[in-house]
């Protein structure tokens, strides 16, 4: 019985903190307003320029070698070629789709 009530208060502690953590973040947190802000931009079109030019095209050739040295080794499946052309089309054109969805939501 001792022990129950010992590890009781620890029960009660610990709620008390989570309505603390709680009631904290309801009064002290600000609105988020998305727009104008361009805090990322020149991080977003390194990283966009990066994947659309040498680096989509480093990314394809890795996942065709890795399909290449899969059918080397004996083993055949379908997934070998359609994982490397996957690639290349995104990374193509997936960079472009995914940046406007992005660009229009926010």
């Amino acid at each position: 019985m001792q022990s129950v009530l010992k590890y009781g208060g620890r029960a009660e502690l610990a709620i008390f903190a989570l309505i603390a953590v709680i009631l904290a973040l309801f009064v002290l947190t600000g609105p988020a307003f998305a727009g104008a802000d361009t805090t990322f931009n020149t991080a977003l079109t390194k990283f966009t320029d990066f994947l659309e030019g040498s680096g989509g095209k480093i990314i394809t050739v890795l996942s065709l070698a890795g399909g290449i040295v899969a059918l080397a080794s004996g083993r055949f499946s379908m997934g070998q070629i359609a994982i490397p052309v996957g690639v290349g089309v995104g990374a193509g054109t997936g960079i472009p789709i995914v940046t406007s969805t992005v660009t229009a939501t926010i």
